[in-house]
């Protein structure tokens, strides 16, 4: 399901990061990071509140507005019933929704947003998501202190907080249209190779949204998948070449760029809801205001996966949502030759 907007756009964004992220590719591109996985806080949880406090506090300070110029602030992060996300908006005092698609969160919420900005029920909202290495950690596998050892296929949850902020107001980068995903669930419970489990969603929501759109492949320049790692990468190119024949080009992973894999000690890459969206609100913007790319497809990936579901011996589902970010400079050569020729 595709849902076109064309009145949504991206007003400013703000990413805050942790230690391991500091020390990667794109340790330039974050807003503030910081030197461990509590924040100065008590505890990993306290630290991510603290994460997502000063992401909002920095986006609003960059786009020059308060608390009370903002409608709705959407939020999401990996810990039980979400609850940093609902620890900060209690201290931020704006009206809140709390969604959670694991770690397809960012471009669910960027959906739900751009729906009621098309909409007009809103003008200005505030999305936000967040992960923390340690929190995660303990939550959903062993706490790093058992030294458990984990293998190859295993990816390492992204520590930080990266926010965006999405209004009606035109600016450099359009969100232009939104795919909905399915559910998908291939049989595997693996909970140490998340990108084989969430490559199938990523697939069909890609070759749904080309189909939608009726667009092939190339039409994007870049093509950003959430979080596979460098295993769930190649089985997504696998998976889309056989069952859509889709030969995907202009691809990247976000959980492969944002830590540099040969050198940093984090196995298949990062994971976590907040990895596309520090990779993307911060580099991928960027460059796009730069002019190096025109049109970028993220496509957040997701396993729905629970502690207490895998001890039962269940698979692990999956979902990928997909958002379609064009350059307003490109929109404006292209309605410009449009109309030149017409």
């Amino acid at each position: 399901m595709t849902i076109k907007f064309d009145n949504v756009y991206v007003k400013e964004t703000s990413t805050v990061a942790g230690k391991f992220e500091s020390e990667g590719p794109l340790s330039k591109t974050f807003d503030k990071t910081y030197n461990d996985f509590y924040m100065g806080e008590k505890s990993f949880e306290q630290g991510e509140i603290k994460m997502i406090l000063d992401s909002i506090n920095i986006l609003l300070d960059k786009a020059n507005l308060s608390k009370q110029d903002i409608d709705l602030f959407i939020s999401g992060d990996l810990i039980n019933q979400i609850t940093p996300s609902s620890y900060a908006a209690e201290k931020l005092g704006i009206n809140y929704m709390g969604v959670y698609a694991a770690c397809a969160t960012s471009t669910l919420s960027m959906i739900i947003a751009s729906s009621m900005l098309q909409n007009k029920e809103i003008n200005n909202c505030i999305c936000s998501v967040s992960s923390n290495n340690s929190a995660a950690e303990k939550q959903y596998r062993n706490p790093t202190e058992y030294g458990t050892p984990k293998p190859d296929t295993s990816t390492f949850t992204a520590t930080g907080c990266a926010s965006i902020l999405l209004t009606n107001e035109k600016s450099k980068i359009k969100i232009e249209s939104g795919t909905i995903g399915k559910t998908v669930d291939y049989g595997i419970n693996d909970v140490y190779h998340m990108g084989a489990a969430m490559a199938p969603s990523a697939s069909y929501t890609i070759s749904k949204h080309l189909e939608d759109t009726g667009r092939t492949i190339d039409y994007y320049d870049l093509i950003l998948t959430g979080d596979l790692g460098i295993y769930g990468k190649d089985i997504l190119k696998d998976l889309l070449k056989k069952e859509h024949n889709i030969k995907l080009i202009n691809y990247n992973d976000c959980g492969c760029m944002l830590f540099d894999v040969k050198k940093q000690d984090v196995k298949a890459g990062a994971s976590g809801p907040t990895s596309s969206a520090l990779v993307t609100y911060g580099h991928i913007i960027e460059e796009m205001e730069k002019g190096k790319y025109k049109k970028v497809l993220l496509v957040a990936t997701g396993a729905l996966m629970c502690p207490t579901m895998i001890n039962q011996k269940l698979t692990i589902p999956s979902i990928s949502h997909a958002i379609s970010l064009e350059a307003l400079w490109y929109i404006y050569i292209r309605l410009y030759f449009v109309v030149l020729f017409a």
